[in-house]
């Protein structure tokens, strides 16, 4: 992504914590991560930043930042790499802080692990396409998934899994191949292991780039393909996000 130099103002400004890039070829078609998630946020491209912490890019005081969305990534939150677990010791700050926090798919896993959960590899195997997650009981008064049908059909593109939700956590939603779809930790921090950034183009590109490590799992790519459809709960789900800043930094502005 091209970006210019960003001046911020105190609580006024998302940050974007990129833990990866997508495929080179996917990338030069439609952007990367980042692109996506700045596109579906609904929010002012300016007053949003992108750090990247496996480039050795450092991670801000959560008090100047009225937001926080964690990319996924290639990478696998048990390689615990260092700039990984750097980030994991810097999220427990963000959510003391009360900064509204997005994890996607390895921000989902590398929350629950900062938080005191278990990540490791998916029992049921890689999870690729649109899949059904069903909201619990507990998500029908979530300020992010509350008033949204009880399943819905989302994109999907992961290896490992949140095994074990942080202590305190709420479960919010589940799927056949994942008991913790996504969780909320109080009333600002959330853990999504679904894309909500994708559309069916990114999800089927990312399925078909992976057909052969799908294949020696025993999986059809072309049947995951075949589960593929646009859905619209992914951009109803980062507005929602966008809205929740947004209503933090007007808050914040209050007091500037």
């Amino acid at each position: 992504m091209c970006s210019s130099e960003v001046i911020w103002e105190l609580r006024h400004n998302l940050l974007i914590v990129k833990t990866g890039s997508t495929f080179t070829s996917l990338c030069e078609r439609r952007g990367d991560f980042e692109d996506w998630i700045i596109a579906s946020l609904g929010m002012d491209p300016g007053l949003i930043r992108v750090v990247i912490p496996p480039e050795g890019e450092a991670l801000p005081d959560p008090d100047g930042i009225s937001g926080v969305v964690i990319t996924g990534s290639h990478a696998m939150v048990t390689d615990s790499h260092d700039w990984s677990d750097r980030t994991a010791a810097w999220l427990p700050h963000v959510v003391e802080a009360g900064v509204p926090l997005l994890g996607i798919c390895y921000g989902h896993q590398l929350l629950a692990v900062a938080m005191g959960g278990e990540v490791g590899n998916n029992p049921a195997g890689s999870v690729f396409g649109t899949v059904e997650v069903t909201l619990t009981e507990a998500a029908a008064s979530d300020v992010l998934l509350g008033g949204l049908p009880d399943v819905l059909r989302v994109h999907v593109t992961h290896t490992q899994s949140v095994l074990r939700l942080p202590p305190g956590a709420t479960l919010l939603a589940s799927s056949e191949s994942d008991p913790h779809c996504a969780y909320s930790i109080g009333s600002s921090v959330w853990g999504l292991q679904f894309h909500p950034e994708f559309d069916a183009d990114i999800v089927t590109a990312c399925t078909e780039k992976c057909a052969d490590f799908l294949r020696g799992e025993g999986q059809d790519p072309d049947l995951l393909k075949g589960t593929i459809e646009n859905t619209p709960f992914g951009d109803k789900i980062m507005r929602r996000f966008g809205e929740i800043v947004r209503a933090g930094q007007a808050g914040a502005g209050d007091h500037r």
